[in-house]
């Protein structure tokens, strides 16, 4: 008996050792997953349409290779009214409007201080990288909310790094935000990559080589020649028609365009050309090399944005050769910035999306050549008309102080001591001029729940009015009709022409896909925040598109 008891007492002590001695541990990686980096890309004044418009073009490396293997949404549009180039680039990083992000246009009047503002200008910072003073007083500082990059930033503790590269001040500035490691953009007096002290007080090394490669001169030796036999753009009009501008300086629209000696500012017709997506590309990729991006530990961000095509767009349209020229040779510079990404980051490690700051209406002398509704408006002619009206019902005063986004700033103070309402002159303009062609509304943004336009229209202008830094009247063209000459075209609209715009992602954590379902520039922000795990941006209100992501 006291032997089975002994044998009891073993085997219970055995078992309390067991239970006490610790459990082999399985090493398991807690990390997040997430890409190496991500890679913001706006084409400015890139069209819905031009993504299959020259389709059949494009090599498989660059547009195709983001729909192929990417989720393509084909119904994304702005959901504000004044489509310009300040307001898509903060729209889209902030998941915003500018209602909420402050960025009402690219300039603004400033009822408070009497003046008007530039969307980045900075008075407090000076340039670094260049001789031209005036090319770097610039900054996020006006813009009052944060984006997508600076939300990155906070979600690491300020380890990701994030980079801002466009020819414009503007494309760069904003998207970078207000924490970026770095923004650059391009300085037409003297061909150089410039910053501001908002940002360091010396451009990096890497910046500084490619300045001191004078690529800029190196392509206006080159000049400008198509890319493809001239039968091969059949996409396009005549290559020299009555309604397209010419280069600063040339005598004409045609090809081949000589660059060397054109009048303008020294470097700025370069701009004007396919090489200017060739440098913006060509920094990119050296700020890729130069900071290490995607080899850090955490992710990175790299916004580009490509300011030519819209430079283009302006003076020949999208209807022209030169467009269609540049948008088959950004399709090649796009395959090699990948094919880098591929070998420096790995193929599959690094997200893109693709998106565009406005589109673009026909230019109208070829609107009409088609018997397409479309007009030119005279602005002159309408202010004329406007300041008539308002001195025959209040008196000869200068009610109106200033003019901005097709927006009328009144004079409040005079307003006040007339006692007349913004209703009342908004009734006196609105009558005068839709009688005018080409004058589709006038609205008092003061109180639209009052107007009598149509609803979707009132939404995109509620949307893009900030108390402090709108207008009092908004005055709208008919579809088609834009102010200027009888060359070149622009944007700025509430029309389908310049709302809507591509939002393709691929890459990393990206489902191959697409849908028709209705999506705005301002769910880009919060898709990639999604993506990212992070929290979205302070004055976002937008979605994510939840199907484009991989769960």
């Amino acid at each position: 008996m006291r032997k089975i008891s002994l044998w009891i007492l073993g085997v219970m002590a055995a078992g309390a050792v067991a239970a006490q001695a610790p459990k082999k541990v399985v090493s398991k990686s807690t990390a997040l997953a997430r890409p190496k980096l991500v890679v913001g890309i706006v084409v400015d004044q890139m069209r819905f349409d031009y993504l299959y418009r020259y389709y059949d073009q494009y090599t498989e490396g660059g547009f195709k290779r983001m729909m192929n293997e990417g989720f393509n949404c084909r119904n994304n549009h702005y959901s504000y009214a004044i489509t310009v180039t300040a307001a898509g680039h903060a729209s889209a990083y902030t998941g915003s409007i500018p209602a909420i992000n402050g960025i009402v246009g690219n300039e603004w009047y400033d009822v408070a201080k009497g003046q008007g503002v530039y969307c980045v200008e900075d008075t407090t910072v000076k340039t670094v990288g260049s001789s031209n003073v005036s090319a770097g007083k610039a900054s996020p500082r006006n813009l009052l909310t944060s984006t997508v990059t600076d939300q990155l930033r906070i979600a690491t503790n300020f380890r990701s790094k994030t980079i801002g590269i466009s020819i414009k001040d503007r494309g760069s500035i904003l998207p970078a935000g207000h924490t970026a490691n770095g923004s650059y953009w391009f300085d037409s007096n003297t061909g150089n990559w410039v910053t501001s002290t908002y940002y360091m007080e010396e451009l990096p090394q890497w910046v500084k080589d490619y300045n001191a490669k004078k690529m800029p001169s190196a392509y206006l030796r080159k000049g400008w020649q198509l890319l493809l036999p001239a039968s091969e753009y059949k996409q396009s009009s005549p290559d020299d028609v009555p309604w397209e501008g010419k280069l600063p300086g040339a005598k004409k629209p045609v090809f081949p365009y000589e660059l060397a000696g054109l009048a303008g500012d020294a470097f700025g017709v370069v701009t004007n050309t396919p090489w200017g997506n060739t440098i913006t590309k060509e920094l990119a990729i050296e700020a890729v090399k130069g900071e290490n991006l995607g080899r850090n530990g955490e992710t990175d961000f790299l916004a580009i944005s490509f300011s030519t095509p819209d430079k283009i767009g302006h003076s020949a349209g999208p209807n022209s050769v030169e467009q269609q020229d540049d948008f088959l040779r950004l399709d090649r510079e796009f395959s090699e910035l990948f094919s880098f990404l591929d070998g420096w980051v790995g193929k599959g490690e690094y997200t893109v999306f693709l998106t565009a700051d406005h589109g673009v209406v026909d230019v109208p002398g070829f609107a009409m050549e088609h018997k397409l509704a479309a007009g030119l408006a005279n602005r002159g002619n309408f202010t004329k008309i406007l300041n008539k009206s308002l001195e025959e019902s209040f008196g000869k005063e200068k009610f109106v102080i200033a003019y901005e986004n097709n927006q009328l700033y009144l004079d409040h103070k005079l307003l006040r001591s007339k006692k007349i309402t913004i209703a009342q002159v908004t009734e006196v303009i609105r009558e005068a001029l839709l009688r005018e062609p080409g004058i589709a509304d006038v609205v008092d943004l003061s109180n639209m729940g009052t107007s009598p336009l149509n609803t979707y229209q009132l939404e995109l202008i509620k949307n893009n009015v900030n108390a402090k830094r709108s207008g009092d009247i908004q005055i709208l063209t008919q579809p088609g009709w834009l102010y200027g000459g009888s060359t070149g075209t622009s944007h700025g609209t509430p029309y389908n022409y310049d709302t809507q715009v591509p939002f393709v992602l691929f890459g990393w954590g990206v489902n191959k896909g697409e849908t028709l379902k209705r999506t705005s520039v301002s769910d880009i922000a919060p898709t990639i925040s999604a993506l990212l795990h992070i929290l979205p941006p302070s004055g976002n209100i937008g979605t994510p598109v939840i199907e484009a992501l991989k769960k």
